[in-house]
């Protein structure tokens, strides 16, 4: 089972010797979602091969050189500098042959912003079902759509296996840049540091905060400052598009509750959405940015709005534990690992109770569709 949409591991090769556990474990299952799950990631690991491999190999066109040399060196960084585990992921590359590795299906009743959840086996409950084929995704979300939910499919360049395998640098994680590769190492890893099953939020914010960190300690170690500048500009604006996000989330979630009557909503539902999409045009004019025409083609409902707060909800109340840390992150790990022994409603008592004003001037990580 994956854990990370967007944004959120092969070891030994005796590792491999469990996937036909993995494909036992889904005989019961109606559809057999572990089964299409098992397949894509051995589909994934058998195309996996030594970075240094082809970073030497004549064959190989300089500009995949170049990126997975930055993206030898992130790795690098990441357990020297950052503490992040020290392990075979990410020292491998897979060239996937497609846009996307995995296609994320998130859904949300219809008159609710709160994510539908499932539960896995050893990840827990988690608010997004993975597929490794997007014909099967959206035909999966076309079932939930019939059944009156609103549902979003998102293309994802990375996962997480959760150190079960020593995950490789995607080819479809190339696609945005240097920068992104680095930050999205930083983020898969964090995911094999800590993680809570049953928690996502908790997980993916912890992800996203250890990847901000590590980008500004990345680009500043290595005196890039216009990279840098680049970086902290593009993150001003996603924060920017992610608070117009989370406010709509708010007022919606307040309607919903209102106890109007469902076509009243409807209308006003409707109405926001269409008043989102106007603060996103103007928003990307004051930016002189764009948001990806794909992501806005897929327009907004619920479950869009779900899956960002999946995100970003509890991001703030990790960057406040970074700072009362010291910027330590050892010490910064080990106050995240207190909170995650326990309940569920305290850590998000003291981490998620987020207003979006909360995020002004932060940074997080990039939603879907923004470009920098």
């Amino acid at each position: 089972m994956l854990t990370d949409t967007r944004a959120d591991s092969p070891r030994p090769a005796v590792r491999r010797l469990r996937l036909p556990a993995l494909l036992l474990m889904c005989a019961p299952l109606a559809g057999c979602y572990l089964m299409q799950a098992a397949s894509g990631q051995w589909q994934v690991l058998r195309r996996r091969v030594p970075i240094e491999s082809v970073i030497i190999d004549p064959r190989t066109p300089a500009p995949l050189r170049l990126s997975l040399e930055n993206a030898r060196s992130a790795r690098e960084f990441a357990s020297r500098e950052l503490q992040l585990p020290d392990n075979r992921s990410y020292r491998s590359y897979a060239d996937i042959g497609r846009r996307y590795v995995v296609w994320s299906v998130v859904a949300a009743p219809e008159f609710s912003v709160s994510p539908r959840q499932w539960c896995f086996p050893v990840v827990g409950c988690v608010a997004y079902r993975g597929y490794f084929s997007e014909r099967r995704a959206r035909r999966f979300a076309a079932t939930l759509s019939a059944a009156g939910a609103d549902v979003v499919v998102e293309g994802i360049p990375a996962y997480s296996t959760l150190q079960w395998f020593a995950d490789p640098v995607l080819s479809t994680m190339l696609r945005d840049g240097d920068d992104e590769v680095a930050a999205m190492i930083f983020h898969e890893l964090a995911h094999q540091l800590l993680y809570v099953q049953g928690d996502v939020q908790f997980n993916e914010a912890f992800a996203t905060a250890v990847a901000q960190e590590g980008m500004r300690r990345w680009l500043s170690r290595q005196g890039a400052t216009q990279r840098l500048a680049r970086w902290r500009r593009g993150e001003q604006f996603e924060t920017a598009v992610v608070r117009l996000l989370l406010r709509a989330r708010q007022r919606l979630a307040s309607l919903y509750a209102s106890g109007q009557q469902p076509q009243q909503m409807r209308e006003q539902k409707a109405r926001e959405f269409a008043g989102l999409r106007r603060e996103l045009d103007e928003l990307q004019r004051t930016y002189h940015r764009e948001i990806s025409a794909d992501w806005l083609a897929a327009g907004f409902n619920n479950a869009r709005l779900a899956s960002v707060a999946t995100y970003y909800d509890c991001v703030p109340g990790f960057q406040r534990l970074l700072a009362a840390s010291g910027d330590n992150l050892p010490r910064f790990y080990a106050a995240a690992r207190e909170l995650a022994q326990r309940s569920r409603a305290q850590r998000h008592a003291q981490l998620c109770g987020t207003a979006p004003a909360a995020l002004e001037g932060g940074e997080g990580r990039r939603p879907a569709g923004t470009a920098r």
